[in-house]
């Protein structure tokens, strides 16, 4: 059982990003079961005294107070923790922009004349300030990558307007990756330099073909995030047509990969006729046309299929798929006692999760979005539903870090709801990089040995680049000594658990061109 530490900081706000920092230094320790830094919000507040925290450590602290919390084996576990969160939470070494004897500067502003190089502000406050700091980012002539969720459409559109009037790019909101002249930003890879330039419009989905094409040797010359609304109707496209444009001006940039959710289709043909003379490959899952193009850029509906049309016009070779999978899915499939039909996927990735329902339900008919399995979390999906959650969404996330952080809220639901009667397959991701949990394969493994020893398959993909610091093979390793199927794409993942559903090995291949 684990022993509850607390110890709250009046007044000491700290952006979510930092948050995320403090929140990984106080989970990589021996003895540590779960750990958050937060600002103590009712929703936080509610959480933590959910998970046996003391109310009366929490008393009287408001949304402008910083928690540190942890779970922990003894006390002196629990003391490390917190030691190493404050390390990170409070350090003192001062940055480029801060000097001795001179307290660090207050606006945007302020910190550009100290940092008169810089060009890129990050951009992690609340919400409701956030359009005002990108606002002040703009004016100082800085490049914008808006990590904030909970933007008006409104304040982003108007944003987006002025950085285009500017000549600037105004990443977001909700942009969480981006590697700009080789430097990862947010949840990014460690990816190397080569001719692709990435525009996208979903994190994950920019993490997975930029790790694609990392594995595959080609590299990326850029990755840009626009943000999830970029290519709907009302936002129209504004930046990820100027980013399109500046790709199509850079002369590292032989391909243009756009990465979207099913983009609106008129602001999708804008987009990619933003380009010139550089080609462009649209990743836009899900979506399809006659002839497999969409003003004149190569179509494809999986990230996957997208990265692989991206390396045929560069003329690269990419891997086939395994020799084995066959075999690999039908000794699955011989180990699976009763009628068992269903899939279950457990994401931490937002897009990953949606490239997962398009191709299970292609092949297997329906499959629930986010329908709760649990009361709890609402009305629950039907017995042998398909199912496909993304755990990164807010319902799951309230007053606890995203699961690519701490995966312990992601195993206590796969525990509670993955060993039923009728559950075929598991599927699941492991995302590395820069802001993820330094082991979360080690983290996940227990379960997926248990869910093996059960009779269920598990279906693993780990999403990295081969310089990520969790170790790309290390990870891969951990998952398949626990007796998962650790498969070489998302795309990939889904149609093996598909595959093994529906006792036809032949669909692991389909779609995969």
């Amino acid at each position: 059982m684990s022993v509850p530490a607390v110890q709250v900081f009046p007044g000491a706000y700290r952006d979510s990003l930092l948050l995320l920092s403090t929140t990984r230094a106080m989970q990589d320790g021996a003895g540590v079961s779960w750990a958050t830094a937060v600002m103590a919000t009712p929703a936080a507040v509610d959480e933590l005294t959910g998970r046996g925290c003391p109310p009366g450590d929490l008393t009287g602290a408001d949304a402008n107070a910083l928690v540190l919390a942890v779970g922990a084996a003894d006390d002196r576990a629990a003391t490390e923790a917190l030691e190493r969160g404050r390390a990170v939470i409070f350090a003192e070494a001062a940055s480029p922009a801060e000097e001795p004897g001179r307290p660090a500067p207050r606006t945007v502003g302020e910190a550009t004349t100290r940092l008169p190089e810089a060009n890129v502000a990050v951009v992690s406050v609340p919400g409701p300030y956030a359009a005002v700091a990108a606002h002040s980012a703009l004016s100082a002539g800085l490049h914008v990558l808006l990590f904030s969720d909970n933007v008006t459409l409104a304040d982003e559109v108007e944003l987006k307007e002025r950085a285009r009037r500017l000549g600037l790019l105004l990443m977001g909101p909700g942009a969480g990756t981006a590697v700009l002249a080789g430097v990862g930003l947010g949840f990014a890879n460690a990816v190397t330099p080569g001719p692709v330039g990435v525009v996208a419009a979903a994190g994950t989905g920019a993490q997975e073909v930029m790790s694609l094409l990392d594995r595959w040797g080609i590299g990326v010359s850029q990755v840009i995030g626009v943000g999830g609304r970029d290519l709907s109707a009302a936002v129209g496209g504004l930046m990820a047509a100027e980013a399109v444009r500046a790709l199509d001006a850079d002369p590292a940039t032989e391909v243009i990969l756009l990465v979207s959710k099913p983009p609106d289709p008129g602001v999708a043909r804008t987009v990619i006729g933003a380009s010139r003379s550089t080609p462009v490959v649209a990743a836009c899952l899900g979506m399809s046309a006659p002839d497999g193009r969409i003003e004149g850029a190569v179509l494809a509906d999986t990230l996957e299929q997208g990265a692989r049309q991206t390396a045929g016009i560069l003329g690269r070779p990419v891997p086939g798929p395994a020799a084995d999978l066959a075999e690999v899915i039908e000794r699955a499939a011989d180990r699976m006692a009763g009628p068992r039909r269903a899939v279950r996927g457990f994401f931490t990735g937002g897009t990953l999760c949606y490239e997962a329902q398009v191709v299970l339900s292609r092949a297997l008919g329906p499959v629930y979005s986010n329908i709760p399995l649990r009361p709890e979390f609402g009305p629950p999906a039907p017995p042998g539903a398909h199912v496909c959650l993304d755990l990164g969404e807010e319902e799951y996330t309230k007053g606890r870090p995203h699961p690519m952080i701490d995966p312990a809220a992601r195993t206590e639901i796969i525990r509670a709801d993955a060993f039923g009667d009728d559950v075929a397959a598991v599927l699941l991701d492991v995302v590395l990089g820069y802001g993820s949990h330094s082991d979360p394969a080690g983290e996940i493994a227990g379960t997926c040995a248990d869910l093996a020893a059960n009779g269920t398959a598990v279906i693993a993909y780990v999403l990295g680049a081969r310089s990520d610091r969790q170790g790309l093979d290390r990870q891969r390793r951990t998952l398949l000594d626990a007796g998962a199927i650790v498969t070489a794409s998302a795309a990939e993942a889904a149609r093996v658990a598909a595959a093994v559903a529906a006792r036809q090995p032949a669909l692991a291949t389909v779609g995969r061109s």
